[in-house]
Order: C-alpha cells, then structure tokens, then sequence
C-alpha cells in the first residue's frame, strides 16, 4: 500500500475510556470541553460532537481494555480489506458481535491490538441522528465531519514497531517527524495534517486526544473556563510549527490529556511530501511538563531560536472556522 493513496481508514471515529470517574468525565467533558452530555446507563456515559450519537464513551462496566480506539472504514469492503491485511501478517482479528456494533452505534466492526498493546476497533456504518448537538457550554461547535472527531497521539517505546504496524497495514500516511527535543511521527488519513501521532516513550498508553473548535475564542474561554472549574492544565497555549494549530492541553480524569485547538492546517494527501521537523514541535508556548528537564530545557531553546529567526506561519482560517457578524464581530 505504500504508494497507494487510497485510505481504507477514513477517520478517528471515537474513544471509549474504562474509568470509574463517571461524575468527573461529565463535569470535565460536558461543561468544561463543552459537548454534550448523553446518560447510556448507571455505568456507562457518552458525549456527542457533532451528528454522531457519540463520541467518546466514558463506562465502568467490565472493558477488555483501559481505552479502545475506534477508527472509521470507507466501506465494508475497505474492512474486509484491512482484517486480511492483518491476518495475513499474523496480528489476531475478531469479528466484533452484533452486541459490541449495537454498543458503539456503528453497522459493523473487528476488533485488534496494536503492538503496544492498545486495543483497536475499526468499524464502518456510523449512526446518525438527525437531533441537534447541542453543547454542554456556550461555544460555536466542533470541527470534524469528514475530519473525524479530532487526532490521538499514542506513545510507546517501541516507536519504529508502531511505525510499521500503521503505516504499512492500517495504510497511515506520514505527515512529518521529529527526533528533538523527542522522537515522534504524525501520520494522515484525510485531509487533517495528523490523525495519529507517535511519541517514543518508556511507557505505553494515550499521550492526548485533541478536539477542534471552529472558532478562535472558544479555546481561549474554555482556558478560562477550565482553569475556573479546578482542572489542570497539562501543556500551555501555543501554537504547534507542523499542523499550525493554536491550542493548550489539560489533564482529564484518567491519565491522558486533551488538546483544545483551533486553526488547524489542512492538507491535500494527494501530493503531501513529508518532511523532518527541525524547528521544534512550536512556534511559541506550549510548555510541556510530561518532559525531562534535559527535554523541556531543549524545547524552550528551540522556541527561543524559532522566535529569534522571527518563524511566522499563516493563520487557517476556513470557511467552516469563522462566522461574521453584520457588526464585524465574529458570531
């Protein structure tokens, strides 16, 4: 598949996290990130985006995994395509039973590990629902559609097994990669600048799931909103040198983190030519506390040379990022 520009993944379609922090997740997701809040069960909660019934899961009932990542097929052709890809290479694959396709409101689905042990489901055939999104705080909405919900950034120490794994099975594109001030590659599907990343890491898990708002300010007050309602911030405002997003991370109630952003780059997966980033992973900003001393020393010098050049890049705004009002006041 290597020179084949055909995505048989599609999109990031949802996350579902197994924690007990049921009342923490609804606090955190609904009137801090801002979507809506969807009450399943006594054990299990979801939250919609956009006109998927849902998003990302938050259960307690007994999960094979911490998190399941799911990732939208083109087709069921295109799935059928993917479980042999895997087959054929030796990784175990289950046909997900029509309970678990029922559980996460999708036609059909299958169900694997990555090498690091994290548990994929690739599915195809989303429910839709024809009812509104409606926001758990005032805010101009999300950006997915065909984009997906947002990217998720994996870490592990086996960076170069993940590599391959996604790249050359799952059909991942790269987008670029960095080996300073630590290792990583940002991989595509469509026309987001990075769906996936990779973070080379001495544990295994999910690194951060980053949502997209269509408006600027809206990741300005969810800061001042999140900040006000007790939740700690992960990484601080700034603004990425590869996908140009501006944005800050803040610490959820299982241990990962989620990007607030705005202004991401949009690609053409046609003609993208990856590169290696050698300016750093930001512009400016964007403090990261999940580094070594010796690594955040080394990012803060980068920034600090990225601004001493004057580096600048575009601002993306799109027609889907921006509402004008008829007093020049975005609304």
């Amino acid at each position: 598949m290597a020179g084949n520009r055909q995505f048989d993944i599609t999109s990031l379609g949802y996350l579902v996290v197994a924690s007990d922090e049921l009342g923490e997740w609804k606090r955190f997701a609904g009137a801090g990130l801002g979507m809506q809040v969807v009450e399943k069960s006594a054990n299990t909660i979801a939250f919609r985006m956009d006109d998927r019934t849902q998003r990302l899961v938050i259960t307690r009932s007994p999960q094979p995994a911490r998190y399941t990542i799911g990732w939208q097929a083109d087709s069921a052709q295109a799935l059928d395509r993917i479980a042999s890809r895997l087959e054929e290479a030796g990784i175990a694959v289950r046909q997900g039973p029509g309970a678990l396709a029922a559980e996460r409101m999708v036609r059909d689905l299958i169900t694997f590990q990555d090498p690091a042990g994290n548990r994929i489901e690739v599915f195809y055939g989303p429910v839709l629902l024809d009812k509104p999104f409606v926001p758990g705080r005032t805010h101009s909405g999300f950006r997915t559609g065909s984009l997906g919900l947002g990217h998720v950034v994996l870490i592990s120490p086996n960076i170069n097994e993940m590599k391959g794994f996604y790249h050359d099975l799952l059909g991942f594109r790269i987008s670029d990669y960095m080996f300073k001030p630590f290792h990583a590659y940002f991989f595509h599907i469509n026309k987001r600048h990075h769906n996936l990343a990779l973070i080379e890491h001495e544990r295994n898990g999910i690194h951060h799931l980053m949502v997209e708002h269509t408006m600027f300010d809206d990741v300005g007050q969810g800061y001042d909103v999140m900040l006000a309602n007790g939740h700690k911030i992960g990484v601080t405002l700034g603004r990425h040198t590869n996908d140009l997003m501006t944005s800050f991370y803040i610490n959820t109630p299982s241990p990962f983190m989620v990007e607030c952003g705005w202004g991401g780059l949009e690609i053409d997966p046609s003609n993208w030519q990856p590169i290696e980033l050698t300016d750093g992973p930001s512009l400016w900003g964007h403090d990261r506390s999940w580094l070594s001393p010796e690594q955040f020393e080394e990012a803060k010098q980068m920034r600090i040379a990225a601004a001493t050049k004057g580096m600048r890049a575009s601002v993306n705004v799109l027609p889907d990022r921006y509402l004008v009002g008829s007093d020049g006041i975005g609304r």
